[in-house]
């Protein structure tokens, strides 16, 4: 990375590595969710693993993971909101 300053950087080059930044940050958002959601309704969901899901097990975990999408999707809402209105504040 020495090669690379910021300081020496175009506005353009400035907002493209900063939209880099945002996708790394995304990608790393989703796979956590992913991680968090499936170690959850897995624990909840699978009592005795095998090699295949019963239909009680697969109605849990699509419940379980519809739950867990909508509890994330709503905090992920509020979250944003109250981001909005700091940012008004200044």
């Amino acid at each position: 990375m020495d090669s690379l300053q910021t300081g020496s950087l175009t506005g353009a080059q400035k907002d493209e590595l900063m939209d880099q930044v945002k996708q790394q940050i995304a990608v790393a958002n989703a796979q956590e969710l992913l991680t968090k959601m499936t170690e959850k309704c897995f624990k909840k969901c699978i009592n005795k693993p095998g090699t295949s899901l019963d239909s009680s097990e697969q109605k849990c975990i699509a419940m379980c993971m519809d739950r867990y999408m909508d509890s994330w999707n709503l905090v992920s809402k509020v979250y944003g909101s109250r981001i909005q209105k700091e940012r008004h504040r200044l």
